[in-house]
C-alpha cells in the first residue's frame, strides 16, 4: 500500500508536514497562517457535541443537536468541503490525486496538532458526493515516542483469542438516567451477546485479570476528560475504595489513563498488559491529541500493547439524546448499529480498512439521502490509530 504521514504542529501558525514512506528523504513542508484555517476550525468546534470552555456535556449535546450543521444535511456538506480546502495542502491533494489516477488508493496516516484534533479526515468533503474516506483509507499515526517506545511489548493479534466485552457496565452511585447511567438503554441481543450489558461487577481488578490473556477489548460506556491526558477516565463498577489514581466520585473511583500505563495499585510501578486491537466506543476516548503532550487512553492503550485502537474525536449522543433533542428523528437506533460495526471491523484482517468501508457506506447515504441516522455527528467520530510492531511496517 501507498502510504503517507501526515503531521500537524500548533506554532503560531499550522505547520503541516508530510512524507511518503517510499521517498522518506523527500518530506514537504508548507505553514499555513492562522488565519486561513482559524475560523473553519472553530465553526466545527462549535458543531460538534464537545463541550466549549463554560458548558456542560448537556449544554454541548442542546447546542449541537438542536440547531448545529451536523443535523442539517446542506449546512454539514458546506462545512465538511471548506473544512477540506482548510486543512489539506493544494499539493499534497495533486499527489493524492497522481496515485489514484493510476488506480492506487493511499493510505492517509495523520498525526493532528491540539488545534486540528477534531478534524474528522474521514468525513471531509473533497468533491461533490465525496468524502475523503471514499479516496484514502486512513488511520492516526501516534507519537513516534509511543509506538517505539523501549518498553513497549505489542502482542500479535490472534483471531480466535479471547474478546473482553465491557457493555455499558454500572456505574457505582449513578442511576440508569444519570451522567455516569446507562448509554445504551435497552440493546439488542446481539449487542448484548458481545458480553452482556448493565454488569455491576467489572472492576479494574477484574478487567486488568481479563485483559492479561486476550487478543481484544470492547468497551462501550462512559469516558471523561481530565486536567491532563493521563487524567482521562474509563468508568467501570469500581467502587470508591479501590485503589487508582483519580479522587472517589462518590460511591465510585475512575480508572485514570495513569492507572494503566504505571498500575493502580501502591508500590512498584506495574504497567498493564493490553491487547492487540481495543475500541473505545465512549465520548472523547481519542480526546489524547488535544493536549500539547499527546496521552490519554488511546496512548495508555498503545504504550500497553495494543496495535489498533478506535476511540471517539467528540461526545457520542445516546439514542435517547437524539430522539429528545432532535426534533423529528427516526426511531431508527444509530447507537447500538454503530457498536455492532465497530466490533465487526475489529474481527476483520485490518481494523482500518473495515472501519473505513462502514464509515464510506455511511457517508454515501448521508450524501444521498440526508438521512439523519447517517450524520457524521456518529461515523465521523470514530478513528483508528495504528501502531504496528516496528517488524511489520
Amino acid at each position: 500500500m501507498v502510504t503517507v504521514q501526515l503531521k500537524f504542529v500548533d506554532a503560531g501558525d499550522l505547520y503541516v508536514s508530510w512524507r511518503w514512506e517510499h521517498e522518506p528523504a523527500e518530506p514537504r513542508v508548507v505553514v499555513v497562517p492562522r488565519e486561513v484555517v482559524h475560523d473553519t476550525l472553530g465553526e466545527w468546534a462549535r458543531a460538534v457535541p464537545l463541550p466549549l470552555l463554560g458548558e456542560s456535556a448537556d449544554d454541548a449535546l442542546r447546542r449541537s443537536l438542536t440547531h448545529g450543521p451536523l443535523v442539517d444535511h446542506a449546512r454539514e456538506l458546506d462545512l465538511a468541503t471548506r473544512m477540506a480546502r482548510a486543512v489539506v495542502p493544494h499539493r499534497l491533494a495533486v499527489e493524492l490525486n497522481s496515485w489514484l489516477a493510476q488506480g492506487i488508493r493511499p493510505h492517509l496516516r495523520v498525526q493532528p496538532s491540539p488545534s486540528t484534533a477534531l478534524v474528522p479526515w474521514e468525513a471531509l468533503r473533497i468533491d461533490d458526493g465525496l468524502r475523503a474516506v471514499h479516496d484514502t483509507t486512513i488511520s492516526v499515526l501516534p507519537p513516534a515516542t509511543v509506538a517505539n517506545a523501549a518498553s513497549r511489548r505489542p502482542t500479535p493479534f490472534d483471531p480466535q483469542g479471547t474478546v473482553v466485552g465491557v457493555l455499558d457496565p454500572v456505574v457505582p452511585g449513578f442511576a440508569d438516567h444519570s451522567g455516569l447511567g446507562s448509554v445504551l438503554g435497552d440493546p439488542p441481543p446481539e449487542l448484548a451477546a458481545l458480553g452482556g450489558t448493565r454488569r455491576a461487577d467489572i472492576d479494574r481488578d477484574h478487567l486488568e485479570r481479563a485483559l492479561a490473556t486476550a487478543s481484544r477489548l470492547l468497551y462501550v460506556g462512559h469516558v471523561t476528560t481530565g486536567g491532563h491526558g493521563l487524567d482521562a477516565r474509563l468508568h467501570l463498577s469500581c467502587t470508591a475504595d479501590t485503589t487508582g489514581r483519580a479522587a472517589p466520585l462518590g460511591a465510585h473511583r475512575p480508572l485514570t489513563a495513569a492507572d494503566i500505563v504505571l498500575g493502580h495499585r501502591p508500590g512498584p510501578v506495574r504497567p498493564w498488559r493490553i491487547p492487540s486491537r481495543v475500541a473505545l466506543v465512549a465520548c472523547e476516548s481519542g480526546g489524547d491529541v488535544r493536549f500539547a503532550e499527546p496521552s490519554g487512553l488511546v496512548t495508555a492503550m498503545v504504550h500497553g500493547g495494543a496495535e489498533h485502537v478506535t476511540a471517539t474525536r467528540w461526545t457520542l449522543p445516546t439514542d435517547e439524546g437524539l430522539r429528545r433533542l432532535v426534533p423529528g428523528f427516526p426511531p431508527t437506533p444509530v447507537l447500538a448499529p454503530t457498536v455492532l460495526a465497530v466490533d465487526t471491523a475489529h474481527r476483520a484482517p485490518d481494523p482500518v480498512t473495515a472501519l473505513n468501508d462502514w464509515q464510506r457506506a455511511t457517508a454515501t447515504r448521508w450524501e444521498e439521502t440526508g438521512d439523519p441516522t447517517c450524520s457524521p455527528l456518529v461515523w465521523a467520530a470514530f478513528t483508528t490509530t495504528w501502531a504496528p510492531r516496528s517488524w511489520d511496517r
